[in-house]
């Protein structure tokens, strides 16, 4: 008879052959990308706009076609991915096309009395071979925002968008290639066991989208490499109502933002922070926006998208175990529709409130004020956003102050996110490391510490040479730390420096 340990390892011998060619395949993916960055055909700003505009059109053109996916993945209708995915990506494009000369021009910094005559600046250099791990929520903007900014820093770039949403993750395989330089800028599609493998080889920087869980995976592989982390992860973000703002317009807005993509954004409000008083109201206030925004039965809206699979649907159905529903907490498994749900009296410890929900339930916490909000959100770990609606300036100011998360934005929600001049990024829990706009062109570069000196005027040098004595230790002092004010460099202050010079000579040679 055979031996039954031969015949279980007979059977998994095609899943071993795959898993050895998958690990043979994306090692040599890396070491392609790598060679291509050798060669130094993306150090010139040329090549970097030459492939940014081919990102360009490859969005204009298959716009129709990236809607499909999305609309295959999470149920977003065409005009939902045009205003938050591809007109995002088409913005950030157009704003490093606009900017990238001045990016990449050297960046002079402060001089001193010492180094007046020198070139003294920071040059952007390219980091080299990034991997970019995007999200399935939202499948297009999370993995390509980041890889414009790569692409504008001048590195080759492992692209490896998540396998939840996997119509958006084949599209981007499909397309990447067509027009792209496919030494330089390969996809990776897959699940964990290429994930891992990717995560095995040497990269120099990394950037994941996600949960920390799997972000501190990110982590550990990359520190076997040394290699930095830009890690996108998420929370659970507060939004605290004041009792005296504006309740109609703080709610309409909480609404939109709660349950834009099905709960499933991540910087979207995670839950309210409000007095018991205004509690009522505030519910209410939700319930008519949300008729308003999706009409009597929210399950035939073309404007609400669903659970992105079962696994997800399951797990949110969990958290509304044991809790008091104040509105919605219809579900639907064979189509992964949960309905907006808000539920009241929250009790803090509940499981809805130990983890980031991810979903379209909005629990609401009663505190007694602004002393206790800001109590709350301090015990708990540092969350990616941070929203307040208020009227009264001090009090926002004094949450800002007192507090800590990736962004914060008052009277609002998730509108941050669109502001290409701020950095996005976590703090603690929520991630490390930013980008957007110029931080991403940041990110992605190392600020290379350039000096030039001139091979003249050694007799200023002689202060630093041996023989040392306390007269050049006082002069070298003066030199180093007087810093000049441009609105006073001109022909007056170079005489003046001449004749330092001359007085230093003197006194370093005679020692």
């Amino acid at each position: 008879p055979e031996d039954p340990c031969f015949r279980q390892s007979r059977a998994s011998y095609p899943q071993t052959v795959a898993l050895v060619c998958c690990m043979h395949n994306i090692k040599r993916t890396v070491e392609r990308a790598r060679a291509a960055f050798a060669s130094g055909r993306t150090r010139s700003m040329e090549f970097r706009i030459q492939q940014l505009k081919a990102l360009q059109k490859m969005i204009t053109e298959h716009g129709k076609e990236m809607a499909a996916a999305l609309k295959a993945d999470l149920n977003k209708n065409e005009c939902t991915t045009y205003s938050y995915e591809v007109q995002v990506i088409l913005g950030e494009i157009s704003l490093v096309l606009e900017k990238l000369p001045e990016w990449m021009a050297p960046q002079p910094v402060e001089k001193t009395l010492i180094t007046i005559s020198d070139d003294v600046y920071i040059h952007y250099e390219p980091v080299g071979v990034v991997l970019i791990i995007g999200a399935w929520n939202y499948p297009l903007v999370l993995t390509l925002q980041p890889l414009v900014g790569a692409i504008a820093a001048g590195n080759a770039v492992v692209l490896k968008p998540s396998e939840v949403s996997e119509n958006s993750a084949k599209l981007l395989g499909k397309l990447i290639p067509q027009y792209l330089d496919e030494e330089l800028f390969p996809v990776v599609n897959g699940g964990i066991p290429e994930t891992e493998v990717l995560l095995e080889q040497k990269f120099d920087h990394i950037l994941y989208t996600g949960n920390s869980s799997v972000g501190k995976i990110v982590l550990a592989a990359a520190a076997k490499h040394l290699t930095p982390v830009t890690l996108e992860l998420g929370g659970k973000s507060p939004c605290y109502i004041d009792k005296n703002c504006d309740i109609d317009i703080a709610c309409r807005r909480i609404t939109w933002g709660k349950f834009l993509n099905c709960g499933q954004t991540c910087i979207a409000p995670d839950y309210i922070l409000c007095e018991r008083s205004i509690q009522d109201q505030v519910v209410q206030k939700i319930k008519e926006t949300l008729k308003e925004f999706y009409g009597e039965d929210v399950k035939k809206s073309p404007d609400y998208e669903r659970i992105v699979n079962k696994r997800h649907y399951q797990r949110l159905l969990d958290l509304l175990v044991g809790q008091k529903i104040a509105h919605g907490g219809e579900t639907e498994e064979a189509t992964c529709f949960i309905a907006p749900t808000v539920l009241t009296d929250v009790n803090p410890e509940s499981k809805v409130m130990q983890e980031e929900i991810f979903g379209p339930l909005l629990p609401i916490v009663t505190i007694e004020g602004v002393d206790e909000a800001i109590r709350f959100i301090n015990q708990r770990e540092k969350p990616l956003a941070l929203y307040l609606f208020s009227n009264n300036k001090k009090l926002i100011k004094r949450i800002i102050s007192e507090t800590s998360s990736g962004g914060v934005t008052a009277n609002d929600v998730i509108m941050h996110f669109a502001v290409t001049e701020l950095p996005f990024g976590g703090v603690g829990n929520s991630g490390m490391g930013s980008y957007h706009g110029k931080h991403s062109f940041i990110t992605f570069s190392h600020k290379r510490s350039c000096l030039i000196k001139s091979l003249t005027m050694e007799g200023l040098n002689k202060i630093r040479y041996p023989p040392l004595s306390w007269k050049k230790v006082e002069w070298g002092k003066f030199f180093i730390h007087k810093r000049l004010n441009k609105g006073r460099m001109g022909f007056v202050l170079m005489a003046l420096l001449g004749l330092v010079v001359a007085v230093v000579y003197k006194v370093a040679i005679s020692k």
